[in-house]
């Protein structure tokens, strides 16, 4: 009897596989993208349910191809290229879904925007049950070949038949982008936004749709007039009279989300995390809101912060300012590490997550527990060049220069144009250099920002004293 297909995580991985896995990874790093697509596939040929496995691949495929979709040719040579290939995989499809899987992926690493390939990948992951890996096949092309509406329909109706209307709606808008006159598209882009909203706020089911849409329209006009049309006194006289509704029903949702709102706008932040939180209290748990709720208690606290250290200007010795600012950023470190923390307990193998949490733990001095959350994050090849410039940071902080400057290099490696990140880069490794007494290497890292940026921190003056010899 042959093994039941189910999509897995990396966790679930066997061994065997899980060591090709972090081989694949190493390979991305490596920029050796056909070596990783080759050690994906050979993972999919046991695990065809390990999706990132896919993802990965298709990354890979992109970047070999130069981020672009090929170009279809005419007739003849669909023939004997992407046509040919497709038309003999739906038939093994039929016969042999698995095979076609394996078989699948070989075509798609030549042609990873193929909405041919991609589609017969759908067909084949949904006879199969494997509904991630089917969401992925269509947003493939909903990414590549965005101009194939009729898949982007076929990826909305998906969406809408597993309960997730707000993706459907994501979908459909971007159709309408393609094709404004695709009234299809337009209703259902109406329709499924109005059914997201009834699902976020825990509508009766027996609220009809038009009175969502036209409730939610009217809540989108509001939110758009507080935003942009009403000046600082309508903005008081809307907050009064959203107040007065307030009072009567204190559980009025759309309400607690409009004041909270105002009060963002007004920048008022302490009083909109009390409403966000409120709304994430009334909304069933909505992720959304706790996150708006968290951001302005992030402003709140950071705008105190503010206020005390200019008060700290103006009165230098006054211990107790001195002590409440400390206090005030010990707890915002302590909770900026907590919150990182649940996160990375929920998904340990997240290297986003990792170097969320190793930067709270940089940023509140604590480097030794910093680093291997840092080390880890560095197989994220998104991120790899950030997590190196916090790592070389850590091992600065610590005293190790030599280390911190081998951690920047190897970040050096994979920066080419003079972006924000490359001259963070070179500033820190001329700053350690400093400190290690080498002021010419210092001089070679600042010179490339000096020609690039002059008004860059205080490279032009690091630079003009090292050649007046000051």
């Amino acid at each position: 009897m042959s093994k039941e297909i189910v999509e897995i995580k990396e966790a679930d991985l066997p061994q065997k596989l899980k060591a090709l896995w972090l081989k694949a990874l190493s390979a991305v790093e490596l920029q050796n993208h056909s070596y990783a697509i080759s050690l994906c596939q050979a993972i999919l040929k046991d695990e065809p349910g390990y999706v990132d496995a896919r993802k990965l691949a298709r990354k890979c495929a992109v970047v070999m191809q130069g981020g672009a979709k090929k170009k279809k040719g005419n007739a003849v040579t669909q023939m004997f290229s992407g046509g040919f290939s497709a038309s003999k995989l739906q038939n093994q499809a039929k016969k042999d879904a698995v095979g076609a899987l394996v078989a699948l992926e070989k075509e798609l690493e030549k042609e990873p925007y193929s909405d041919q390939l991609n589609e017969i990948l759908y067909d084949v992951a949904i006879r199969l049950n494997l509904l991630e890996t089917a969401a992925f096949a269509l947003e493939t092309v909903r990414k590549g070949a965005p101009e194939n509406t009729k898949l982007l329909h076929k990826l909305a109706e998906f969406y809408l038949a597993r309960d997730m209307p707000a993706e459907a709606s994501d979908v459909y808008q971007d159709i309408t982008k393609q094709d404004p006159s695709d009234i299809h598209a337009v209703k259902g882009y109406k329709d499924s936004t109005a059914r997201a909203s009834m699902k976020k706020d825990n509508w009766s089911e027996d609220a009809s749709l038009a009175d969502i849409t036209r409730d939610q329209d009217e809540a989108a006009k509001m939110e758009d007039a507080s935003r942009t049309a009403l000046t600082r006194d309508q903005m008081r006289d809307r907050l009064a009279s959203l107040m007065e509704q307030y009072q009567a029903d204190q559980n009025n949702l759309s309400v607690v989300k409009q004041i909270a709102k105002l009060y963002e706008d007004m920048e008022y932040w302490p009083d909109s995390y009390v409403f966000y939180n409120w709304a994430y209290e009334l909304s069933n748990k909505d992720s959304t809101l706790k996150n708006k709720a968290d951001q302005m208690k992030a402003k709140a606290t950071a705008e105190n912060i503010q206020q005390l250290e200019e008060q700290l200007k103006a009165d230098p010795d006054n211990a107790e300012l001195k002590a409440e600012l400390e206090t005030l950023k010990q707890d915002q470190a302590a909770e900026a590490i907590a919150d990182a923390q649940a996160r990375v307990d929920q998904n340990p193998t997240d290297p986003q997550l990792r170097f969320e949490l190793g930067s709270a733990l940089y940023h509140a001095g604590n480097f030794n527990e910093a680093i291997p959350h840092l080390q880890q994050a560095k197989r994220n090849p998104h991120i790899r060049t950030r997590v190196l410039l916090t790592l070389g940071r850590c091992f600065d902080e610590k005293g190790m220069h030599d280390i911190a400057l081998n951690q920047l290099k190897e970040a050096l490696e994979d920066l080419s144009a003079m972006d924000g990140v490359k001259k963070e880069v070179l500033y820190e490794m001329g700053q350690i250099s400093s400190k290690m007494g080498d002021a010419a290497a210092a001089l070679e890292y600042y010179k490339p920002i000096y020609e690039a940026d002059y008004g860059y921190r205080d490279v032009a003056k690091l630079v003009e004293e090292a050649y007046s010899g000051n």
